[in-house]
Formats: structure tokens, sequence, C-alpha cells
């Protein structure tokens, strides 16, 4: 059943014409699911890292990273990242599409030891905000040498 449902549901996000979970939900119980509810389907969209994102009509829609060429943990940090610049509170870095949500992961990993407070992410660009005992210019330099050094 769970692999039923897995196909079902990754299917669903192939046809990129569902903005919203209750949608998703709603088409996964006209197939004949059941217990089927918002959380599983949020819970079920973590998991395969479904992003939501503009359809050729516009629309905002769920759809799954492998047709959006997302970039995973074997790709280059340095080829992900488009720009880095700061202002006196926070880093903002700007990145390729898809690829936000994994560097700041990255650099939450990192933490407050290196002087990070912590990031906020969205498709393609993520606040860095340091710590109050790190001074910006400090911080910004550690996060540009990450991205230097990063295979």
């Amino acid at each position: 059943m769970t692999d039923n449902l897995t196909r079902a549901f990754k299917e669903l996000l192939n046809q990129e014409r569902f903005g919203s979970q209750s949608e998703i939900v709603d088409a996964l119980k006209k197939q004949g699911f059941t217990g089927i509810n918002q959380s599983k389907i949020s819970r079920m969209l973590s998991k395969f890292g479904a992003v939501r994102t503009r359809n050729t009509k516009m629309e905002m829609v769920y759809c799954l990273p492998n047709e959006l060429s997302v970039p995973n943990t074997s790709s280059p940090l340095k080829n992900l990242v488009l720009d880095v610049d700061h202002n006196a509170m926070l880093i903002v870095i700007k990145t390729t599409p898809g690829a936000a949500q994994l560097i700041a992961r990255l650099l939450d990993s990192i933490g407050k030891s290196e002087g990070i407070l912590g990031t906020i992410a969205g498709d393609d660009t993520i606040f860095v905000t340091p710590t109050s005992d790190k001074p910006i210019d400090e911080l910004l330099q550690n996060v540009q040498r990450l991205f230097e050094n990063a295979l």
C-alpha cells in the first residue's frame, strides 16, 4: 500500500497542477487511498523534497526536485552560490534556484561556534544572521571562504 501511495503521490506531483496540499489530499482520495490528510501530505512533501514553483501556466504548484534539477549534496557549493553580500546586520546569499535550503542547512550545521545564529532560506536566497559576538565582516569572510574552498 505504501509503495502504491508513493507512486500515486509522485505521479500527481509530476502533473504540476496541484497548488495546495488539500488538492493533493482530494486527488489521492479520489484514487481510493484512505487515511490521507493534510499532515500526511505535508510529511510526504518534505520527505521527497517537493517544492512549490511556477508551472507553464504560471501557477504555483508542487513538484518534485528531480523535475527541477534541484542540486543535491554532491553538487559543488561554489557552483550553487551566485552572490554573497551583507549589511551591518546580516548576510544575504543568492543561489541557483532550489539550492538555498541545502546551503542554509549546511550553514546551520556550522552553527554558533562559527558565529552563525541562524538562517532563513527561500528557493534561491538565504539570510544569515550572526551571533551578537561575531563581527559581520568576520562572518562574511568565513562564509565566503567556505564556498571558495568547497569542492
